[in-house]
């Protein structure tokens, strides 16, 4: 028996390894295949994706050639490494990243270069002894302050990048050793690579299927708007949805509710919102967007459809309630408080479509009112209400729902100003007027002419009745009488 076990555990160790490496080809085939599933979907989730990547590739191939090609490699040298380097820092997923870091690199460099030659001069005045004191100051003091300068919010945003490389490029060229001669050499071939790299991404960035940034940041707001205004339009069935059921009434709730969780999408989407809206700013003119298109208002309604999904979040809370209030109170309140909440999102849908055609908001405007009529019948129906006997613990959570419904009414109100300033501020196209149909001609009916002899004169007479006001037809424009007119024949 001890022979047996000594066996079994000296066999234990290759046999667990034998099955290891059996079931090594089926778990490194279900590893690639997960990958590959994964790397599917995101590419069909985005498809630019997979195109800005093939873009990556092109740019990195033309940077190459100053290395490939000898007659680039004879004038640049190993400077030319800068440029692929460049491609690699500064290519990004939209074309207002890539100009951006594009830009910020260029003119950092180039003001770096010039300011590192600058102090190399300045110090070789004080002598050999002095010059590392001076060259350290200047470093300590240019550093120091453009690292502060890297604090204001604005700055950050826009030319931290810039502010990055300045610091780099300055610490290399003041501290780099050489004569000045070589530094200046040193600097124009570095410039100039990092400008043909940054150029090589500016164009194939913007010629080949080109990324907006303001296309994506007006998508966005268009598509909040959007999941806004749906959540309102459903609403009120979703709340004071029921079905009787013997004497009682039973809450019904719609299966198909994903429309009332777009929402929280919204709440999320202020770092996207303001990211998108700094790198539409180094874009140029393209599509409907102009080169000093209002990015900062599209902040500012972003700003305000949050502040409305923070509203709705509270009202989302109510939907699902056991607390019911009575029978009499809920059925007096229940139509305004609908008519609310279907008007602002038939209010947002405008907006939105708005925005997304650029056209003037104006059609949004009867909506609003309706809904400000819908407050003044929920004020109305709540005075009518009898509440002496009622169970306040009950009404409670529905004057709850009313009151948060009036809050987004005026929340709707100031997303519409808002889309009215960008209307006017972007030019957005007036609204085409709804071509009435013609209206129909007035036909002249046949009348009696009747012979009529007047006692008092021996002329004839005759009256003509009119059945229609001749002044509708278009073969008399001349006024006609309203009145039986005599005419007198002449023979």
């Amino acid at each position: 028996m001890e022979i047996e076990s000594a066996t079994q555990e000296r066999a234990g160790p290759f046999t667990s390894a034998w099955g290891w490496l059996k079931a090594l080809p089926g778990k490194s085939k279900s590893k690639v295949l997960k990958a590959a599933k994964s790397m599917r979907k995101l590419g069909q989730d985005d498809p630019r994706r997979v195109v800005h990547s093939l873009k990556v590739g092109l740019a990195l191939t033309l940077a190459s050639l100053l290395y490939y090609s000898r007659t680039l490699y004879d004038g640049f040298g190993v400077a030319g490494m800068w440029a692929v380097l460049t491609v690699v820092v500064v290519f990004e997923f939209t074309v207002g990243g890539t100009m951006s870091k594009s830009l910020n690199r260029g003119f950092a460099t180039l003001l770096a270069g010039a300011l590192g030659v600058g102090a190399q001069h300045f110090a070789s005045l004080f002598g050999e002894k002095e010059e590392p004191i001076v060259l350290g100051f200047l470093v300590f003091l240019l550093g120091a302050a453009c690292t502060f300068t890297r604090f204001f919010p604005r700055i950050k945003a826009r030319y931290d990048y810039g502010i990055l490389i300045f610091i780099l490029t300055f610490s290399m060229v003041s501290v780099s050793g050489f004569q000045v001669v070589e530094v200046l050499e040193m600097a124009h071939q570095r410039l100039s690579t990092i400008i043909i790299g940054g150029a090589t991404c500016i164009v194939v960035s913007t010629c080949i299927c080109p990324v907006w940034a303001g296309d994506d940041l007006h998508n966005l707001i268009t598509s909040n708007i959007e999941k806004l205004a749906s959540y309102l339009e459903g609403f009120g069935d979703e709340y004071f949805h029921y079905s009787s059921e013997g004497e009682g009434k039973v809450k019904v709730s719609n299966k198909d509710n994903s429309f009332l969780q777009g929402y929280r999408s919204v709440l999320n989407s202020k770092s996207t919102e303001d990211s998108m809206a700094n790198l539409a700013r180094w874009e140029p003119r393209h599509g409907h967007f102009g080169l000093r298109h209002p990015w900062k208002q599209y902040l500012k309604i972003g700003a305000i459809s949050r502040q409305c999904a923070y509203h709705i979040e509270a009202l989302n809370s109510y939907i699902n309630s056991n607390i019911q209030a009575s029978e009499e109170f809920q059925s007096k309140i229940q139509e305004p408080c609908t008519k609310m909440s279907e008007e602002s999102g038939k209010a947002l849908r405008s907006l939105a479509s708005a925005i997304k055609t650029m056209k003037d908001p104006s059609p949004a405007n009867i909506h609003l009112e309706n809904s400000r009529t819908a407050i003044n019948e929920l004020k109305v129906a709540v005075k009518a209400s009898s509440l002496e006997q009622a169970d306040l613990l009950a009404i409670v959570p529905v004057a709850t729902v009313a009151s948060t419904l009036i809050e987004i009414v005026k929340c709707v109100d100031k997303l519409s100003e808002a889309v009215h300033e960008l209307a006017n501020l972007a030019q957005f196209k007036p609204v085409e007027p709804t071509v009435s149909p013609e209206k129909p001609q007035l036909l002249l009916h046949r009348g009696i002419v009747n012979p009529v002899l007047d006692g008092d004169n021996d002329t004839d007479h005759i009256v003509i009745t009119i059945d229609a006001n001749p002044t509708d037809s278009p073969e008399n424009k001349k006024p006609q009488a309203t009145k039986p007119s005599h005419i007198h024949p002449e023979v």
